[in-house]
This record gives C-alpha cells, structure tokens and sequence, in this order.
C-alpha cells in the first residue's frame, strides 16, 4: 500500500477499482486491499473471537474499548507462574523480566508509542490514579489563576478527577472549572475557538486538561496547537490519551506536552484493567515533584536498603509509589513487542485508509441521501451520519455513528449476527477498525451486516 502513501481514501478505492474492473464498493476491493497490506501479518499475533454458528471470526471493531488479547499473553502469564511456583520469592531478580524492575524492561516500547522518550515514561497504576497523581503536582491554583479548562463532555473519571482535585485545593468547581462546548447545533470542538479560549483566559487557567482523542464523538485534537497556547499563557498543558495511545501517531516530548497520562487495554491490548502509563516532560525532572511518596519512586540501586532516607529518582519515576503488579506486565509486553514489529507512522497509514474506507461505505449505503425511498409517498429507510471530524487528522479510527432510530434494537441484531461493536443511548454506535488486527473485509462485512441489521430491526418492535 505504500505507493497509495499520500492519496485519500476516495481516490485509492477509486482506483482499486478501476484496476480490478468493478465497483468501489465490491468486496473484490476489500481483498485487494487486503492482499496488499504490508501490516497484515500482525492480525495473526491476536486472538479474534469466534461466536459459534456464525463465520470463522466475529467482526470486532471494539478496540476502542478493549483491544484483543495479544498471543503471546498467556505464554508470558504461564512463565511467571511456573517461576512463582518453583522459585519463589527469588523470582524478583530472576528470570526475563525480575519482578523488582519488570515494567521498567519495556517502558522504551511503551515510549516509542506515544513518542517520548524512555525515561519520560512510567508504567504503574490504573489511569485516573494517574491523572490525580500528576494534577497533585500540576495544579497549584492561586487567587488569580485557580481555573483547569476541559471538554464540557469529557471522559467521566476525568470530570471526577478534576473537580475532587479542584475542591481538595479550597476552591469552587463552579468557578474554576472552565468547561469547553462545542458551537450550537455542531457535535465537535473547533480548534480555533479551543485556542480562543485559552488566549482569552490564559491568566487565569492553572492547567489546560484535554483528551487527546474524544471518547464519543472520536475527534482527534490538535495536541500540538493546544501544548502552544496554553504554555504561551503560563499554563501547564496535559492529556488523557486513553484513547489515542496506540491509535494516533502522538509526539509528546517533541510538542512539549507538560504531562500525560492513558489506560493501555484499549487500543493496546493490554486486557481490562491493564497497567496504566503517565508521562512527565524531561524538561520538569528537577523541578516538578510528586506530591505522595512511596518506596518505589527510590531510586532502584538503594531502594532495599530501607533506611527511610529517600534517594528520589528524578521525573515521573519518582511518581512511582508500589511495585507493579507482574501479572500485569505481561499481556502489556506481549503486546508492545507487536507494536515493535512496525511503526506508528505504518499504523497510522493504515488506519487512515481504513477508517476512510469504512466512512465512504457508510457515506454510500447509509446516508440521508442514500436512505430516501424509491417512491416519493414510500417509507423511509433508516439513514446514518458520522459525527466524527470528516478530516482523517481529526481523527483516530473510531468512527461514531449516529441513526435516525433508536439504536437498541440495531445493537442487538449486530450482535446476533458476530459484530461487537459499542452503543451509547440514544442514538450512537461507536465503530473502531484497529490497523493493528482489522482487515478491509472485516470493514466490508460490517456494512453488509449493517444493513441485515437495519432490516431486521424495522421489522421488530422496539422493545
């Protein structure tokens, strides 16, 4: 697919099709692709579902939830048992991956995905214990600059975590919590009026909180631009990028990203409950210190010598308070080595294509304009729009979907037929084909299915 590089979407499948001597929406397209994906093997380091009486797989775009579990994750679990088992608690400093510095082994591979460097990068805890750890010490409000700006929509727990984080500091979430919306009658923040915010209330905004990826409407923010503003007007900048780690091509030490933190079991397959990371600008690592300290932010070549004077390792490993659980470094390793076998700027080539095949099928079948009836006085059909940024650089490879009915019953008869994809009431499916295990054919048989779907729930009585 490489001499595609640069061409949109529209005009690759355009020309697939040309090639092939049929339509653009064939699923002879879809093979084709298929067959010249330089990234197709990686498919085969996963484990897919299968859901009995139903084709060989289910067709999972769920990966914005959960990513599938990575193969070699039940070999390196079973190591780690049979070492417990036979050598106890000598397991700590032996073996491949010591328990005592386990996740410390892989954290470059971790770096590599969110562009950072290594020793910017910590892998411990779950990602809201995180996100409270690092606003402890980047949220110093005073009189005068008290406020965190956020997505008025944003993620739950990070609502939760800046508003208890707001009130631990003496002050009123009514007033410093400065909370960003979209225009009237639009589903997306547009940069520019993020950036007009921050330039209007620079002076009094302690810290610019943002996803990197938006959870439900998909939209991938201009980190970049955000990062400027903020600290141009005195702010420290940070991300949630729960959902663009491992899904968008991120750069957090060369846009000097203040701090960031992100779950690792969604887009990378770490398993429900994964190890978390956090990151911590190199440029802080003298200057920026965690506000609780625990035992294993010592510095590792003292750390048992247990004599209560802590040697504080500099940066974000400093943050780190317990040993990591290794059950848990395990599936993550498994799979950041696939992540190793390629790039992001690969995956993120892919995906781009991808998600624009999946877009221009639903633009096709599923439209407005594609939705009306034969006859002026017949019923109409169900029709779809995309409410995520139409721009591939506003976005990862989720797509969510917005149906003109409700969408229970649609949910339902996807499942019944082997798509594991994720609702959100009333009247959004979220769809996410990972470049890393998503095949176009998953994306073509996704909308041959939706449209059984849509069929079948015209015909039942919603429930």
């Amino acid at each position: 697919m490489d001499s595609f590089a640069d061409s949109p979407p529209r005009e690759i499948l355009q020309c697939v099709a040309e090639t092939l001597g049929c339509s653009t929406t064939s699923a002879e397209v879809a093979a084709y692709l298929d067959q010249h994906d330089e990234l197709r093997h990686l498919r085969e380091k996963f484990l897919v579902p299968k859901i009995a009486d139903l084709p060989p797989y289910c067709i999972y775009l769920v990966g914005n939830s959960l990513g599938l579990q990575p193969k070699m994750a039940r070999k390196y679990l079973e190591e780690e048992l049979e070492k417990w088992a036979k050598t106890g608690v000598h397991g700590h400093i032996q073996g491949s991956r010591p328990w005592a510095w386990a996740e410390n082994n892989i954290e470059q591979l971790m770096a590599n995905v969110v562009g950072a460097k290594a020793e910017e990068v910590a892998l411990m805890n779950g990602l809201t214990v995180n996100l409270h750890l690092l606003l402890l010490s980047f949220y110093k409000p005073t009189a005068t600059r008290h406020k965190i700006l956020l997505e008025d929509k944003a993620f739950p727990s990070d609502h939760y975590a800046v508003e208890s984080q707001i009130r631990l500091r003496g002050c009123d979430p009514q007033q410093s919590m400065l909370l960003l919306s979209p225009r009237p009658g639009e589903e997306t923040l547009r940069t520019e009026d993020i950036l007009e915010v921050i330039e209007k209330e620079g002076d009094s905004i302690a810290v610019v909180m943002f996803s990197g990826v938006q959870y439900y409407t998909g939209q991938l923010f201009n980190m970049a631009a955000i990062t400027k503003a903020g600290q141009r007007k005195g702010c420290y900048v940070g991300f949630d990028c729960a959902h663009a780690a491992g899904n968008a091509e991120l750069k957090l030490h060369d846009w000097g990203v203040d701090f960031a933190c992100w779950c690792s079991y969604k887009y990378v397959n770490s398993g429900a409950g994964g190890l978390a990371g956090a990151f911590i600008h190199e440029k802080h690592k003298h200057t920026v210190k965690p506000a609780l300290l625990g035992w294993w932010g010592h510095d590792l070549k003292t750390r048992f010598q247990m004599n209560n004077v802590l040697d504080l390792q500099s940066g974000v490993s400093g943050f780190r308070l317990s040993n990591q659980p290794i059950l848990l470094v395990c599936p993550l390793q498994a799979s950041l080595e696939v992540f190793n076998l390629t790039s992001m700027q690969a995956l993120r080539r892919k995906s781009i294509l991808l998600t624009g095949y999946l877009e221009y099928l639903i633009q096709h079948y599923y439209s407005r304009d594609a939705a009306r009836p034969a006859r002026p006085d017949g019923p109409a059909r169900p029709h779809v729009s995309v409410i995520t940024p139409s721009d591939p650089q506003q976005r990862g490879c989720q797509l969510s979907l917005c149906f003109s009915v409700p969408i229970r019953r649609i949910f339902q008869e996807l499942e019944r037929r082997g798509v594991a994809c994720d609702m959100r009431e009333p009247s959004v499916l979220r769809v996410a084909p990972v470049p890393l295990y998503n095949s176009f054919s998953d994306v073509h048989r996704f909308i041959e299915t939706l449209g059984s779907a849509l069929a079948a729930s015209s015909q039942t009585p919603q429930e």
